[in-house]
C-alpha cells in the first residue's frame, strides 16, 4: 500500500517529521510526503487555512496521485479535504477528521493546540464530522504561538500542561493534539497523561488504510 501525505504549509522540515512519524506508525506501508508549493510555513489562522486549501488543490492539479491508494491532508483544519474528494479517485483523509474520530470512541474529548485563531475552525470541523455533542472545546498552550513552536522541549511541556488543564477543567476523556506540526511533541507526551492522547498523523494513516482496503486497488 502507498499513501501520499500532503503538508498544506511550506515547511519541508515539518513534512519530513510527519512522514517519519507516519512511517513509524505503519512500517509496512509506503508513505511519501509533499509540501505546499506556496503559502506559509505555519498555519495559524483562517486566512492561512484558505491559502493552504488553494495550495493543496494546485499541488494535486499539477501532480495527480497516480499509484497511491490514499491521500492524507496533514493540517488540522483539513484544508481542501472536500475539494480533493471531488477531484481524485482515491480516498482522502484529514488528520483532524481521523483524530476526532478516534477520540470520540473514548467519549467526550477536547483538542489541545497552540493556535488561538483556529479555535473556531476546529469547532466547525468537530460539528461537521458529527461530534458536536461530545466535543468539549479547544484548550490552548500559553504564550505566543511562534515562540512556543520554536522551542521543541518547551512545546512538549506547554502541550502537556494544556492537556492536564483539559482533563482537570473540562473533564475530557480523550485528547486530540491539534496540528500536523505538533506531531513530534505529541509523540513525546503521549504516555504521560491519564487519558488517551490521540496523535492525528498516525490516526490518519490508520483511517486511510481502512478506506484504501475498502475501496480496492487503484492507480
Amino acid at each position: 500500500m502507498r499513501l501520499l501525505l500532503i503538508n498544506p504549509n511550506t515547511s519541508q522540515a515539518t513534512t519530513a517529521a510527519m512522514v517519519g512519524i507516519a512511517r513509524e506508525s505503519q512500517p509496512a506501508v509506503e508513505i511519501d510526503g509533499l509540501s505546499a508549493p506556496f503559502g506559509v510555513p505555519l498555519i495559524t489562522g483562517p486566512t492561512d487555512l484558505e491559502i493552504g486549501r488553494q495550495a493543496v488543490n494546485a499541488l494535486i492539479a499539477g501532480r495527480p496521485p497516480f499509484g497511491y491508494q490514499g491521500i492524507i491532508i496533514a493540517a488540522f483544519g483539513d484544508p481542501a479535504l472536500s475539494d480533493l474528494r471531488q477531484s481524485v479517485a482515491v480516498p482522502v483523509t484529514g488528520i483532524a477528521e481521523a483524530g476526532m474520530a478516534e477520540a470520540a470512541r473514548h467519549g467526550r474529548f477536547a483538542v489541545v493546540t497552540t493556535t488561538p485563531d483556529l479555535v473556531a475552525a476546529i469547532a466547525d470541523r468537530a460539528e461537521a464530522y458529527g461530534h458536536g455533542d461530545i466535543f468539549l472545546g479547544t484548550v490552548l498552550t500559553e504564550g505566543d504561538v511562534h515562540q512556543v513552536m520554536g522551542d521543541r522541549q518547551g512545546l512538549a511541556d506547554a502541550l502537556r500542561e494544556a492537556c492536564e488543564r483539559a482533563v482537570r477543567d473540562l473533564g475530557a476523556q480523550a485528547l486530540v493534539i491539534g496540528g500536523g506540526p505538533l506531531a513530534v511533541a505529541a509523540r513525546a507526551i503521549a504516555d504521560s497523561l491519564t487519558v488517551p492522547i490521540i496523535e492525528p498523523v498516525p490516526a490518519a494513516v490508520r483511517l486511510s488504510m481502512r478506506r484504501a482496503e475498502r475501496s480496492g486497488p487503484t492507480g
